[in-house]
């Protein structure tokens, strides 16, 4: 159909459209509320998602950093404290043991750590075993927990402890926070404003991208398809944007193509139906036995006029929904171009049909679908029955890695306004309802989807021979 719709009528026309949209695509999507899904919400929960995951793996690499360094971290404390240990030692040795305890007191008193003089058997429950045995063979064992330092005096029961050595005794550190804890909550502080301010800004446009293909999912499923989805500013969503207006588009296609079926197809069912129905009404009135012979003549034809129009347009719109999948094998053209041709010759027996392949190469072989290909060509065949006066001719090239079949006739030609025209669906020059001439309009539309699978085109021209040149070009290798 290629009348044109007036104004008044884009408004039903629309509504129509949009109330078959809802029953081919019933989509019901979830309202988001904003308490529900919003875009500080969102920044929130990602935020606590990464950035915990960030602290757990910071601790458990400072794990296992530490654990590994603890080894040469103990041999340096033991070289740094020897010294001291040992000047401690023979300040104790110099004085009876029964006066350690207050020898060691007034040493005490002139270091910033404690010092003090505890007996070995208190210390099985204190250390590790690991830590014992260092303590037994004379060396110095090393609490990490408690920061403190163990050394036995000599062969004696009686052990020196060093330590705590962050004593409360400093100054600076008495009713505050150890420095390595505060550099440590101003370090992840830092760290935790600078993740949340890189973190917005990153997902700021990520948001706006999922705002604007939510709400083109919104106007899909509401039967809006001449929705746009806007260009996405991340190139993580660009690709959806994109499919979804490929989709948009595809729709709209298969809508159109639904209602250029549909007010088609009911237009052509209305002359073969009236024709049956009066047929019917006069069979009823005659009792001669030649006329109703004629009337059932009749109706027969047109029951094969409605099984054709059925075929043809099934076969447009299995076209129109999804492109089917090539099947492509290679021929000897020029014996396959002359068995098509003889295959329809039948169907324009008074008109004079030549093949010409004398400008192809010899022998020469062509990749094509061997189904869909002669549609195609036949559909060419049938429009040139229609329309010579006397004489079809076919013939083929190659030019370059092209194949061209041209089918040529003397009859009444293609207005040049016309040549593309013709490849529509129900588009026909000739508006008359007689059986030899009519047809539906689908036959070269679906000649030209068929090489549309082919990766080539049909085309219109003038002919030499006067009439109508219509012409099939694809690619000869695939």
């Amino acid at each position: 159909m290629t009348g044109t719709e007036t104004p008044a009528d884009r408004s039903p026309q629309k509504e129509q459209n949009q109330g078959l949209a809802r029953s081919l695509f019933r989509v019901s999507l979830p309202r988001w509320r904003g308490s529900r899904y919003s875009l500080s919400r969102l920044f929130f929960n990602f935020y606590l998602l990464a950035m915990g995951s960030f602290v757990a793996i910071a601790f458990t690499a400072d794990f296992v950093i530490s654990t590994a360094q603890r080894g040469i971290t103990d041999d340096y404390a033991r070289r740094f404290m020897r010294g001291t240990i040992t000047l401690i030692e023979d300040e104790l040795f110099r004085h009876p043991r029964r006066e350690w305890q207050k020898r060691i007191k007034d040493i005490d008193e002139k270091f910033s750590y404690k010092l003090g003089i505890v007996e070995r058997i208190t210390l099985d429950r204190t250390l590790t075993p690991s830590q014992v045995t260092k303590l037994d063979a004379g060396d110095i064992a090393i609490d990490h927990d408690g920061d403190i330092m163990y050394h036995r005096l000599g062969t004696s029961s009686q052990v020196l402890v060093v330590g705590p050595l962050a004593s409360n005794r400093n100054p600076e550190l008495t009713d505050r926070m150890p420095l390595e804890l505060r550099l440590r909550l101003l370090t992840w502080s830092l760290i935790g404003v600078i993740f949340a301010i890189a973190l917005w800004f990153w997902i700021r446009p990520i948001w706006r991208d999922l705002e604007a293909l939510r709400q083109t999912a919104r106007d899909l499923g509401d039967g809006h398809f001449d929705t746009h989805t806007p260009s996405a500013r991340t190139q993580l969503f660009a690709p959806l944007s994109d499919t979804m207006n490929s989709m948009a588009e595809r729709i709209r296609q298969l809508l159109a193509t639904h209602r250029e079926l549909s007010c088609g197809i009911s237009h052509e069912l209305r002359t073969p139906i009236a024709r049956m129905r009066f047929a019917l009404e006069m069979l009823s009135e005659t009792d001669d036995h030649g006329e109703r012979e004629r009337l059932w003549a009749m109706m027969e034809a047109d029951l094969d006029e409605l099984d054709q129009l059925i075929d043809t347009s099934l076969t447009y719109a299995r076209f129109e929904r999804e492109a089917p999948e090539a099947h492509f094998s290679s021929v000897k053209f020029a014996e396959w171009l002359a068995d098509e041709v003889d295959s329809v010759r039948l169907l324009g027996r008074r008109l004079e049909v030549t093949v010409d392949t004398s400008r192809l190469p010899e022998n020469i072989c062509v990749d094509l679908d061997r189904k869909a290909m002669p549609y195609a060509l036949r559909n060419l065949l049938r429009n040139a029955f229609k329309y010579a006066s006397q004489r079809i001719s076919v013939n083929a090239e190659l030019v370059g890695n092209d194949i061209h079949i041209h089918v040529d006739d003397d009859g009444i030609g293609i207005p040049p306004e016309e040549r593309e025209h013709i490849f529509s669906a129900f588009t026909r020059l000739d508006r008359s309802r007689d059986r030899s001439t009519g047809g539906y309009g689908l036959g070269l539309a679906i000649a030209r989807r068929v090489l549309e699978l082919h990766g080539g085109t049909a085309t219109a021209d003038a002919s030499p021979l006067g009439g109508a040149r219509l012409t099939l070009s694809w690619k000869a290798h695939q």
